[in-house]
C-alpha cells in the first residue's frame, strides 16, 4: 500500500496529488466567486450574470459545466 501513496506524485498520480488538485480547484472556485461577487450589479448585468447565479457560474468554470 505504501507504493500506491508515493507512486510518482510529481506527475499527478496517487491520493496526495489528487488532494492537492482538489484543494487548488476549491481555491480557484472561491477566488472566482469572490471576484464575481465584487462586481457591481451594473457590471454583472452588462455581463449577463445574475447575482444569484455567481456560484453556479464559478462551479462550471472550475469543475466543468
Amino acid at each position: 500500500m505504501a507504493n500506491v501513496l508515493t507512486y510518482d506524485l510529481g506527475r499527478g498520480f496517487g491520493p496526495l496529488a489528487w488532494a492537492r488538485k482538489a484543494l487548488a480547484d476549491y481555491r480557484l472556485y472561491r477566488r472566482t466567486v469572490a471576484e464575481l461577487a465584487a462586481l457591481s450589479n451594473r457590471e454583472l448585468r452588462d455581463l449577463g450574470i445574475s447575482r444569484f447565479s455567481i456560484r453556479e457560474i464559478a462551479h462550471g468554470s472550475v469543475y466543468g459545466a
